[in-house]
């Protein structure tokens, strides 16, 4: 069940970066945002209430609350605020940056990862300088910056998750979506966007509607579940596959250009993903929670 959740942050996560691009085309980005996160959340915690599992104490939705400010909020609000001019694709290649921020949070921590998560953070860094220096499209200066800090708050929001108290994983999922997506509709409406329902096409209600469903019911909630069941530098390494997934899909639907190169750099960026995969599962299975990943 617990690589389930995470194949399938793998794969859908992968594909809302167009679906984010097509959605703003004509909608106000973080009010596109804030009312995905909102509508997902609002139907999860309905959900959740009819079977009475929508209980938590309240360090625990203090919790809930912070981690819907660093993930959907900051993670995700900032992302759609820059691919007003960041191709879809280069905004999921800057934020595969996300498991080396991982890393530093644990040795930060007093962690010590296994050797091999450090080999296979170094690999998908070169994968993606490789696809950096092979731009999949021009962008503004300070678009690149904004997803790089995205990646910094939404690992330092997953970092949290297994330090703080926690309630069941759907149940802080729903309060992090209702909390980060009334976050970002409010500061939306501060800076002056506005929704009018006619102005919107065809196309941005349909990558709307996606990403509500598939986005973050589906995976947004995997995500949690998967952070409660595996090692947050296995979890990490979703962000070395989605741009694969990202690119491929930008170049097919959004007419993004994909090269030789960027192939090279993205098949380095698997084989990251399972350096740091076998290094975490070898650390828990075979000495279960040792010194050498306590230290």
């Amino acid at each position: 069940m617990r690589w389930a959740a995470l194949g399938v942050v793998y794969v859908v996560w992968g594909s809302t970066y167009v679906g984010i691009k097509f959605s703003i085309e004509t909608m106000p980005p973080l009010l596109s945002a804030g009312t995905r996160f909102l509508a997902a959340g609002l139907v999860l915690a309905l959900v959740l209430g009819l079977g009475r599992r929508l209980r938590m104490t309240w360090p625990q939705f203090r919790t809930a609350a912070l981690l819907g400010l660093l993930l959907p909020a900051c993670g995700n609000g900032l992302v759609v605020v820059a691919e007003q001019s960041v191709p879809s694709g280069l905004a999921a290649l800057l934020v595969a940056s996300l498991p080396l921020y991982v890393v530093l949070f644990r040795r930060i921590g007093g962690e010590r990862p296994p050797r091999v998560t450090y080999v296979g953070v170094v690999v998908g860094l070169v994968g993606l300088a490789v696809l950096l220096l092979h731009d999949v499209g021009g962008s503004s200066w300070w678009g690149p910056w904004v997803v790089l800090l995205a990646a910094f708050s939404w690992a330092f929001g997953s970092y949290l998750n297994g330090r703080l108290p926690t309630a069941d994983p759907f149940a802080m999922s729903a309060v992090e979506m209702l909390v980060g997506g009334g976050v970002m509709s409010v500061v939306g409406l501060v800076a002056g966007e506005r929704f009018t329902v006619s102005e919107v096409s065809t196309t941005s209600w349909l990558a709307w509607g996606y990403l509500v469903v598939f986005g973050s019911l589906l995976a947004f909630s995997s995500y949690a579940y998967a952070l409660g069941q595996l090692p947050v530098s296995t979890v990490a390494t979703y962000a070395y596959v989605n741009p694969v997934i990202a690119v491929l899909l930008g170049v097919w639907l959004a007419g993004e250009h994909f090269s030789a190169w960027q192939l090279g750099g993205g098949l380095l960026v698997v084989v990251a993903v399972v350096l740091v995969v076998r290094a975490e599962r070898k650390c828990r299975t075979e000495v279960g929670v040792s010194e050498l990943c306590r230290r």
